[in-house]
């Protein structure tokens, strides 16, 4: 019995935490719910759905979308798509691709860098309104150490199993630590001076295959991608679907919002000390411990004593740990000094206080 039979055979009993890509699944999207977003600068690096980043090089601005959508193979119910938002000829140095950086820690077992390499298996699900030659990268930190791989799109608008095995890298340095470990690319647009040949590892920083296919070429394209996979080992096993619950504390160890449900009143998420009459001091604690000490920001907040004072307050300032930190905000004069104050978010879903320790 090979091990995908085996592993299939045990069905919801197979060996777990084997897959090493978070939100493989594209379910967990805390940015932005869904909606469509539009990757208007010219050299962009933008997260979208959790733990995934649009990587986009052009000459022009707003070439694509990307979103999480409702359309997926049996057994998902998510996908990531990327839309092509015009016909854009891309110039020989421009690429474009949905990218997820591994956490060192979480590849340590792997020994990249060393004679005891093992290989890895990528699997997953694709579908393209384009047939063609599809392609995409391995690399290190420091982007000196790369694997190019290609598939095909062989059906239009027909969600296809992929599977690629790669002999891990004996050579580089591949980090170990809560920093980049491994990142995993997928292209969907490469220019001529981008690509190369596939199948071997190289040093030299190309973002997909030679030939491959340009969905910012033809106008409303699309490509959808999940059920991604990085496991230990040259057999794809099947998809490992973790709970929900555990796929968002995953997630938020790089990212955390903390926001109303769109419903109610407004929702307390951290206490303090009003230090002057137009300043205080909130203490926020994490849902999970953050793989760095995080940056903050926030939308639509208020300081309030839920007796009679409640003021629109703005972020100034971040005392950040890995578990907790303090937020400093001011706001209109509000009186005495010293007093309990409480830190809300308002009822909307504008309203949130956002934590990113991405990679």
């Amino acid at each position: 019995m090979t091990q995908a039979a085996a592993l299939a055979a045990y069905g919801s009993n197979s060996p777990s935490n084997r897959n090493r890509i978070i939100n493989g699944d594209m379910r967990i999207d805390q940015r932005n719910a869904g909606a469509a977003v539009t990757i208007t600068a010219t050299s962009a690096t933008q997260y979208v759905l959790d733990r995934w980043y649009l990587r986009a090089e052009s000459a022009a601005g707003s070439k694509v979308s990307v979103q999480r959508s409702s359309v997926a193979p049996a057994g998902f119910s998510n996908s990531q798509l990327i839309t092509s938002l015009s016909a854009y000829t891309i110039g020989a140095s421009e690429h474009f691709s949905t990218v997820q950086f591994i956490e060192g820690f979480n590849v340590a077992d792997l020994n990249w860098g060393t004679a005891d390499a093992q290989a890895i298996t990528l699997s997953f699900r694709v579908r393209s309104s384009l047939t063609g030659t599809f392609g995409g990268f391995l690399t290190n930190s420091a982007g000196n150490r790369i694997y190019v791989f290609s598939y095909a799109i062989n059906a239009a608008n027909t969600f296809e199993d992929k599977t690629i095995t790669v002999e891990g890298d004996t050579t580089g340095t591949w980090l170990k630590d809560n920093g980049a470990g491994l990142a995993v690319s997928f292209s969907v647009a490469a220019g001529s001076s981008t690509t190369s040949a596939a199948g071997s590892w190289g040093s030299t920083l190309y973002r997909s295959v030679t030939g491959q296919t340009s969905l910012v070429g033809t106008s409303g394209a699309t490509f959808y991608i999940t059920g991604v996979q990085l496991e230990a080992g040259s057999v794809a096993t099947p998809f490992e679907h973790r709970q929900y619950g555990t796929e968002l504390q995953l997630a938020q160890r790089y990212f955390a919002k903390l926001q109303n449900d769109g419903s109610g009143s407004d929702v307390t998420v951290g206490i303090g000390v009003q230090q002057s009459g137009t300043g205080a001091t909130f203490y926020v604690k994490y849902p999970v411990t953050m793989r760095a000490e995080p940056t903050a920001s926030s939308s639509s907040v208020s300081v309030t004593d839920h007796i009679g004072f409640t003021n629109a307050a703005t972020l100034t300032s971040t005392s950040a740990a890995y578990d907790s930190c303090s937020l400093s905000f001011i706001y209109a004069s509000a009186g005495a000094v010293y007093r309990p104050i409480f830190l809300d978010v308002s009822p909307s879903t504008t309203g949130f206080i956002a934590f990113s320790a991405e990679l």
